[in-house]
């Protein structure tokens, strides 16, 4: 019990709140799987569509991918100079602040909305089934009622902009509505650029079908060669090494399969 008691005074001093004993960088990382106490470090790879090669990679402790998406795409952006970049990503990268971030800088993030909501399953209205009026700054309910804008409040440092009805007490699809005593619509103020995304999503749905025939082919390729021990080294400087040498032995195989040994020499010499 000393020795528990001592290591809760280090994790307490910690500014993650996180020790690891093995492996002094290693963080406990947020994942999907049943066993949610994986520590290891978050590796983070750009694939390019058509020849499957790994054009950026990154290695950290961060222990989520939803502040990934935008250095993730100014690396793969640099290396290929594709200016107009196209970001296909999967739903653990939806963030708000990422997706803008990276159309402001000038690429096109493709990434699924992770579905938090409930009330589809309690057969309640869900969020999509209000409609936006820009001209307005107004909702349409599906009763067709105007949810008018009330007040902003600063939520975890963004802006949201709240809307609800004063018809909600009368209207007769409430009950399929919500609970409350009326329903209310929040905005983050820069909601034009998500809905243009959502709208972009909706007229490509065979984006996320590319994305797991690309990425997880690099992924999928790189774990098999690693084995169920995975990375053989400790420490961010020299996991960041050898993950760098796995791309580098993944790209070399892909050309070799691609152009052949001799016109792979001819190109690097060229």
């Amino acid at each position: 019990m000393k020795d528990v008691q001592a290591i809760e005074a280090v994790i307490d001093q910690a500014p993650d709140k996180q020790i690891s004993l093995t492996d002094p960088d290693a963080r406990a990382m947020s994942t999907n799987a049943r066993s949610s106490g994986t520590v290891g470090y978050n590796v983070q790879a750009a694939v390019d569509t058509k020849h499957h090669l790994i054009v950026a990679h990154d290695v950290s402790t961060a222990m989520g991918d939803r502040r990934q998406l935008t250095q993730m795409s100014k690396k793969a952006r640099a290396a290929t100079g594709i200016k107009t970049l196209e970001v296909i990503a999967d739903r653990g990268y939806y963030n708000m602040e990422e997706i803008k971030a990276t159309v402001d800088a000038g690429m096109t993030p493709y990434v699924p909305k992770p579905l938090t909501s409930n009330n589809k399953a309690k057969g309640l209205y869900d969020r999509r089934d209000f409609v936006y009026i820009d001209k307005d700054d107004e909702y349409e309910c599906p009763a067709g009622e105007r949810l008018i804008w009330r007040y902003a409040s600063q939520e975890n440092g963004l802006t949201m902009n709240r809307y609800w009805s004063s018809n909600c007490q009368t209207c007769h699809l409430k009950p399929r509505c919500t609970p409350a005593k009326e329903r209310r619509v929040s905005r983050w103020e820069h909601g034009k650029v998500l809905e243009e995304h959502e709208q972009r999503m909706n007229e490509n749905p065979s984006m996320m079908q590319l994305r797991k025939q690309t990425a997880e082919h690099a992924f999928g390729t790189i774990k098999s060669w690693m084995g169920m021990s995975h990375f053989k080294t400790k420490t961010l400087k020299r996991v960041s090494t050898e993950m760098s040498l796995h791309v580098l032995a993944y790209n070399l195989t892909r050309m070799i399969n691609m152009m052949g040994v001799k016109q792979l020499i001819e190109a690097i010499e060229a």
